[in-house]
């Protein structure tokens, strides 16, 4: 599964570990995150993440 990254403070995103403090489970894709999901450092939307 591809990771990916915050523009703007530089948090990344890896399917394998999920988001669990905030209720994303390990195994979940970036497509497949909630539209209301947001970067868990500095709150910008999915839109502000590129895939490495």
């Amino acid at each position: 599964m591809e990771k990916y990254v915050c523009n703007v403070c530089g948090y990344m995103y890896d399917p394998a570990k999920g988001d669990p403090e905030h209720g994303i489970a390990p195994g979940t894709k970036f497509e497949d995150l909630p539209a209301d999901w947001v970067c868990p450092l500095c709150s910008v939307d999915k839109t502000h993440f590129e895939k490495q």
